[in-house]
């Protein structure tokens, strides 16, 4: 074979081996949490039954429904926690192909857009469900007795997480526009009032058909828009070294004493 043959089938290999890494870190958190998983529902069903009158409980529809939904629940709980080893695993099959700068940049920004899809879906937890769930209860009928079913909760709750911890990762995107030129800082300023505008068009299409939950969906991502052009602008501040051109010499402000 040739060398480059070679280097493309020891590419694979590793990534085959940072794949098993990562899929064991998960199975064995999972197996882990497996005695807990009914109590881990529990927990994830928590703001929707503070909410349902006393006495009334959530259902099962389907025959193998009480044991399936747990286990998805804890498969998910699962992959969080070991969500450092995953990116571990990720970071040490791409790193070597990564400029020094590029490095530098690509760690913060991981770490970050990690937190802030777990921040994402904590905000979601302690705050929207609670105020979605009691505005949906205090508005059904009284002649109506609710009781969700589990496997409907746990699509919708799932689906509430997704679009909160990507709203989250709003300043994340917003750097990463700045930083490889795709657009600037006072564009981004100019562009705001439609930002807002496709921030609530957007929330009303991924949330449920009421007011609360759009607010609470596009609040958040107006407000961090705003952070994302902060960052952005401290990011591209000027001072930076400019990489010169083939040819010139190198320059910066640091260098000049300025």
């Amino acid at each position: 074979m040739s060398e480059q043959q070679e280097t493309f089938i020891a590419h694979l290999v590793e990534l085959r081996d940072r794949l098993l890494r990562a899929i064991v870190a998960v199975a064995v958190v999972f197996v882990c949490l497996m005695p807990w998983a009914g109590d881990i529902y529990d927990i994830l069903a928590k703001p929707m039954m503070a909410t349902l009158p006393e006495g009334t409980h959530m259902i099962a529809t389907g025959v193998v429904t009480p044991f399936f939904v747990p286990v998805k629940v804890t498969m998910l709980v699962a992959f969080v926690l070991a969500l450092p080893v995953v990116l571990y695993q990720a970071w040490a099959f791409i790193a070597p192909g990564l400029y020094a700068h590029e490095r530098r940049l690509a760690v913060p920004l991981v770490v970050g857009s990690s937190l802030l899809f777990l921040l994402g879906m904590a905000f979601c937890y302690f705050f929207v469900f609670g105020t979605v769930f009691r505005f949906i209860a205090e508005f059904a009928p009284k002649s109506i007795v609710p009781a969700p079913d589990i496997e409907q909760y746990l699509s919708f709750v799932m689906s509430m997480f997704i679009a909160f911890g990507i709203t989250f990762e709003v300043p994340v995107i917003v750097i990463l526009l700045v930083k490889t030129g795709v657009v600037s800082v006072a564009k981004l300023k100019e562009v705001r009032p439609y930002v807002i505008v496709g921030a609530f068009v957007v929330a009303a299409i991924i949330t449920p058909p009421d007011v609360v939950s759009q607010f609470m969906l596009a609040v958040p991502m107006c407000l961090l828009y705003e952070l994302g052009i902060v960052l952005a602008n401290m990011i591209s501040r000027p001072g930076q070294a400019v990489v010169p051109a083939e040819g010139e010499p190198s320059h910066s402000l640091e260098s000049d004493g300025k």
